[in-house]
Formats: structure tokens, C-alpha cells, sequence
């Protein structure tokens, strides 16, 4: 019989050395997390010192992503093969060392090259600092641990923008990347001293399952190129998006058949057919839509109608931050006190209502009437992620950590990307949606548009301009005026569609088993 995470020994007592390994870990995790948005306030600052176009700069964070999401599901084989210290030691000095490169990259092809290095061996901090928390605490102190693992999961998001913003603004985009440096050190100090040296298992590569993994490299990384590149190409529209497409879904079938028949497969696909697994993971999809798509959003919304620049943005997203480092240490307490699945409810609910607070933007919506919203969300997320991991996680056998690891987090990152990018192309649709609707009404046919258009000449006449170029000047302020309502129109159907597929999510969570507060199963 397989050791169970939940029945591991009774043994509450955990050492120093662990809990610094355990640290470490989620230190890395949170880097790698953090950099998945934190070039994103600094972009155009990217784009202008590489002599890029904004279609050209989109690969920055692209080829971040597409490494990231093809070594994730990876991360728990390779981990038994080179021993979790040898492996993390190794991917966490290349990820700082090329951290460092991205930031003395000379042109764009050399930038996209560095991050999707630094992709590929960040991807790899995520999962294990989850499998590391799984195999190396008890069932007593796993909440904590998860805790710990939602600070890297839902905070390092929402703070991204806000200390790209202040690093670009005070010094410049550079330390964007350098950033990496003191915490990178850290971790590997923390890995070196707290985790034991274990022999190599080379003997796993010729057993290995290449098929599935060549599939799923090429399936998974077509995927999320159509996801991040889509909307910028028009869809099927593009050539490229099509093969891709195509690619991606044969790609994908060959490997969920390779995964599902083979005895021994790189990841356990068949973890998803067990119910809390399988459900907790359809609620983790929806998370990271929201969770990214919500800070992919309000940051276009901030810099397109207020105006805002990467440091005000910063000041918004922070409410959704900072509160939550104060709100997961108590997490763990309420998951003794309560129903993980009540507390997973609240916390899809308080998430989903902060979205439908969002979906009333006007154009003078700004930072105060943000502030609520936003301090809403911080309270729902870590009720979402923490117990939606214990849940998860609960009675699975111990040596299933590391695909359970890599498939749960490879969820919500897909959720992420399948979020920004129907967010996107929602944007673009709903907005010539509203144009055409606001432009019929704003007829020049229409008295009440004529009164203003002939208001707003005079007011350009008074300003010194001939009578022809008042009229043209006062026709180009109605049309920016119907297409700014338009886009914020736009923004507030966003807002409505993560609400919604929050809340659609939390169906799932009616049908999951109950989780005692250790970690087990409680029925069947």
C-alpha cells in the first residue's frame, strides 16, 4: 500500500532545517511567480530601449510564459531523476543568472531568448516549493505550509506591477531583473544547507516517457503562443495562429493518450478523475482567470482612461496586495474552525462581488473608489487558494506529490492564460460593440448633439481657432469622448465575464468531499 500524505507519522515536531527549506522554497516560487508580471508596468520602458513594437515587445513576456507552462508538468520527474536539492540547486543558479542577462540584453532577440531561459528554469521553482511543503511537513503543519505557497501564489501577482512600477520609475527597467539577485542567494543558500543530498536515479531517463514529453512540450508551448498571441493577430485571422492551433491540438490529444495508457507515465494525468482533485482543479482554473486577468485589466483600464503611469498603477494594485500578506497567517486557523469548503465558497464569493464592484467604471473612476473593490478582493483570494489546496491535496498518495504539484499549478497558470486572453478579445469586440451603439445615439441629426457640437465650437472659436477648424475640433472631441465611454463600457463587461466565471466555478466546490482540518478525506 502506498504511504499516504494524510497518514504520514503522527510526528506534529518539524526542525528548524525543514522549515528554512520549506522557506526557501516558497522564496523561489515567489520570484518566479512575480516575474510573470513584473515586466509588465516596465514594457513600453523595455520596448523603447530594445527599438521594439509594441506587436515585437508582446514575446517578452510570451517566451517567459511558454518555457514556464512546458516545465511545470516536467519539474516532478526530473526531480526524482537529478534528487530534489541537485535539481533545485542547479535551476534556481540559472534563473538567477539569467535574471541577470535579461537585464544587460542588447536587442530583442537576445531579451526573448534570456527570459524564456529564465521561464524554463523559474517554472521549476513553482511545483517544488508545492511538492516540497507536501513530502517534508506533517499533515498538521501542511495548511501552514500552503499558507505560505498562497502568499507566492496570489500576492506575487497582485504586488508585481506595483514594484516594477517603483523600480522602473525611481531607477530604471534594468532592475526589474536584477531584483532577482539578493533573494536568488538566498534560496540557494537555503536549499544548500536545509535539504538533504540525495543519489541521482540517471537510470529513470532511459525508462523515460519521451513521447509524452515531446508531445506535450510542443502541444502545451502552441498553446499558450495562441492564447498570449491571439488577440494581437486577430485569431484565425492569422496563419500562424491557425497551425499553431492545429499543432497544439493533436499534440495535446497524443499526449493525453500517451499519459492515460502508458504504466508509467511522467505525469499522472489520472489524479484529475479523483473527485477532490478533479473539481478543486476546475475551481483553480477559474482562480488564476481571475487572479490574472483581474491585474492584466485594471492596469489598461488605469493607463488608457485616467492616464495613470506605472507607479500611480502600482498604488491601485497594492490594495489588493499589501492587505493580503496580513489575511493568510490567518487562514490556516479558520480552516480548524471552519468548512474548507464553506471557507473556498466565501472566498469565490467575496472575489466574484469585488469584480462586480469593478463592473460600474466610469471615466472618473480612479484610486478612491478603487480602494474597496480592491481591498474586497484581498480578502477573498487567500480564501480561495489555501483551502482549494488542502482540499486538493488531501489522502493523495505521498509519491504523487510531484505530479499533483505540477498538474495544480499548471492549471491555474492555464486558467491565467486562458483569461487574459478571452479578456482581450472581449475588450476588443465589446468595445466596437458600444462604438457603433453610442454612435448611432450621438447623431449629428440628434438636437441634443448638435447643441453640444455647436457648444464645443464656440468653446474652440474662444480659444483662437478659425470657424471650420472649431467644427472639426469639436467632431474629434465627441468621437474620443463616445470612444472612451465606449471602452469603459468595454472594461465593465470584463469585469462582468470574471464575475461570472467565478461563480460558475464555484459549483464545483458543492460537489467535493468534505476535508478534515489534517488533511483527509472525511467521506467517500
Amino acid at each position: 500500500m502506498a504511504t499516504s500524505i494524510a497518514t504520514q507519522p503522527p510526528s506534529d515536531r518539524v526542525s528548524f532545517r525543514t522549515w528554512i527549506a520549506v522557506l526557501g522554497s516558497m522564496l523561489g516560487a515567489f520570484m518566479a511567480v512575480l516575474d510573470i508580471q513584473i515586466t509588465n508596468s516596465s514594457l513600453k520602458d523595455i520596448q523603447a530601449a530594445l527599438g521594439a513594437t509594441l506587436e515585437e515587445g508582446s514575446w517578452i513576456s510570451t517566451s517567459y510564459l511558454v518555457a514556464e507552462i512546458v516545465v511545470i508538468p516536467l519539474t516532478g520527474w526530473l526531480s526524482q531523476v537529478f534528487s530534489t536539492r541537485r535539481y533545485l540547486l542547479v535551476n534556481a543558479t540559472l534563473f538567477v543568472f539569467f535574471s541577470m542577462c535579461c537585464g544587460i540584453a542588447w536587442d530583442l532577440p537576445s531579451m526573448i531568448v534570456f527570459r524564456a531561459f529564465q521561464g524554463f528554469t523559474g517554472g521549476v521553482l513553482i511545483p517544488m516549493a508545492f511538492t516540497i511543503l507536501l513530502t517534508m511537513l506533517p499533515p498538521s503543519k501542511q495548511a501552514t505550509g500552503l499558507a505560505m505557497f498562497a502568499v507566492t501564489a496570489v500576492f506575487a501577482p497582485s504586488i508585481g506591477p506595483t514594484i516594477g512600477g517603483w523600480l522602473t520609475e525611481t531607477y530604471s527597467w534594468h532592475y526589474v531583473f536584477y531584483l532577482n539577485l539578493i533573494p536568488g542567494a538566498l534560496l540557494i543558500a537555503a536549499v544548500w544547507y536545509a535539504i538533504d543530498a540525495k543519489p541521482m536515479q540517471l537510470h529513470l531517463l532511459k525508462q523515460g516517457d519521451w513521447f509524452g514529453i515531446f508531445a506535450m512540450a510542443i502541444g502545451l508551448g502552441s498553446l499558450q503562443v495562441v492564447l498570449e498571441e491571439g488577440s494581437r493577430k486577430d485569431w484565425f485571422g492569422s496563419q500562424l495562429i491557425v497551425r499553431l492551433t492545429a499543432i497544439a491540438v493533436i499534440f495535446l490529444a497524443v499526449f493525453f493518450f500517451i499519459e492515460l495508457t502508458r504504466k508509467k507515465p511522467f505525469i499522472n494525468l489520472r489524479l484529475m478523475k479523483q473527485r477532490n482533485f478533479g473539481l478543486a482543479s476546475v475551481v483553480n482554473i477559474a482562480l488564476g482567470l481571475g487572479l490574472y486577468g483581474s491585474v492584466y485589466i485594471m492596469p489598461l483600464y488605469l493607463s488608457q482612461i485616467q492616464g495613470y503611469n506605472a507607479m500611480q498603477i502600482g498604488e491601485v494594485l497594492m490594495w489588493v496586495g499589501i492587505p493580503q500578506l496580513f489575511i493568510i497567517p490567518f487562514v490556516p486557523k479558520l480552516m480548524q474552525w471552519f468548512d474548507t469548503r464553506l471557507i473556498i465558497a466565501i472566498g469565490v464569493s467575496l472575489f466574484a462581488i469585488s469584480c462586480f464592484m469593478n463592473a460600474t467604471l466610469t471615466h472618473l473612476t480612479a484610486i478612491d473608489q478603487l480602494r474597496w473593490s480592491q481591498l474586497v478582493r484581498a480578502i477573498g483570494q487567500p480564501l480561495i487558494l489555501v483551502p482549494l489546496s488542502s482540499v486538493a491535496t488531501a489522502g493523495l498518495p505521498k509519491e504523487q506529490a510531484g505530479s499533483a504539484s505540477g498538474l495544480f499549478n499548471m492549471m491555474r497558470n492555464l486558467g491565467g492564460s486562458l483569461g487574459i486572453a478571452a479578456i482581450a478579445t472581449l475588450l476588443t469586440q465589446r468595445e466596437q460593440f458600444h462604438s457603433n451603439r453610442l454612435g448611432e445615439a450621438v447623431s449629428l441629426y440628434n438636437p441634443a448633439t448638435q447643441e453640444r457640437m455647436n457648444q464645443m465650437t464656440q468653446y474652440f472659436i474662444s480659444k483662437g481657432a478659425d470657424l471650420v477648424t472649431a467644427q472639426n475640433q469639436a467632431m474629434g472631441a465627441i468621437a474620443n469622448t463616445v470612444r472612451r465611454e465606449a471602452y469603459v463600457m468595454a472594461y465593465n463587461d470584463c469585469f462582468y465575464f470574471i464575475a461570472c466565471a467565478l461563480l460558475l466555478s464555484g459549483l464545483a466546490i458543492i460537489f467535493i468531499k468534505k476535508v478534515k482540518a489534517g488533511g483527509a478525506a472525511a467521506g467517500h
